[in-house]
């Protein structure tokens, strides 16, 4: 079984990979023998967590910026990874954001916003790295929607329509790529994390004590999730141990969306 979940000799391409869970998965991957492209626009960033997981695993790490809201940039990003590396095998559609407010208060800046990343990133990243999957007769796509695809919050400060709407989108584009693409030998799945610490959140839902004791409350588990708790679920939908496994949303909650 451990072979299923070796990755040596492929190559992964995270985006949103300069911190976070991105730049958890990055690592999980080179642990599993991987080489990776991480992707971002913040290259500081980017090349310091490349240094880190080149030390810690011995594997090769390529930073590339890449814009994923823009065309030109991931193309010349999607083109130094092929060039660095002359394939891709795993993509991980991570970038995102998420934009506060609801459909009675948010400009109309702020709802393209957030679907120029949670939605169409994924479609423009994939739109470059589909055509040499469908080429070489293998591919594994993980688009990381959320929980919030399939629960909301009621609370003011938290409503963020556009993110679940977005993040719902990804879903349907997830079945849409699965059900073309699976005649290729590729699978694309999603995976939906609920709330962990990263850069997006522990500026916002992590400050916030009364949030957090009212999460802990409610969720089976008790807690939010731990740094690395997703990367399982991330090597399984990205290794060959998932590869009669297409077209599903694998929500990673501790139980909170059950109850």
């Amino acid at each position: 079984m451990a072979n299923m979940f070796n990755l040596t000799g492929k190559v992964a391409v995270v985006t949103g990979g300069s911190s976070g869970l991105g730049a958890d998965a990055a690592l999980a991957y080179a642990n599993a023998g991987a080489d990776v492209a991480i992707l971002a626009r913040r290259v500081e960033k980017l090349n310091a967590v490349k240094a880190e997981i080149e030390k810690a695993t011995g594997r090769k790490v390529l930073a590339v910026r890449c814009d994923v809201t823009k065309e030109e940039s991931v193309k010349s990003a999607i083109e130094t990874v092929l060039g660095e590396f002359g394939h891709i095998d795993i993509l991980l559609n991570n970038a995102g954001i998420a934009v506060r407010g609801g459909v009675d208060s948010m400009s109309v800046e702020e709802w393209d916003r957030s679907f120029d990343t949670n939605v169409k990133g994924i479609f423009l990243v994939s739109k470059y790295v589909v055509p040499q999957m469908k080429e070489r007769g293998y591919g594994k796509i993980v688009n990381i929607a959320s929980v919030n695809a399939i629960v909301a919050d009621k609370v003011d400060v938290f409503i963020r329509h556009s993110y679940n709407s977005s993040k719902s989108a990804v879903l349907g584009l997830t079945k849409g790529m699965a059900a073309s693409y699976a005649r290729y030998g590729i699978t694309v799945n999603a995976i939906g994390p609920a709330l962990f610490e990263s850069e997006m959140t522990s500026s916002t839902l992590f400050k916030s004590e009364d949030f957090l004791n009212k999460y802990n409350a409610l969720n089976p588990a008790g807690r939010p999730g731990n740094k690395g708790e997703l990367n399982g679920t991330v090597l399984y939908l990205s290794s060959d141990a998932s590869s009669y496994v297409q077209g599903q949303f694998i929500v990673v909650d501790g139980g909170g969306s059950i109850v």
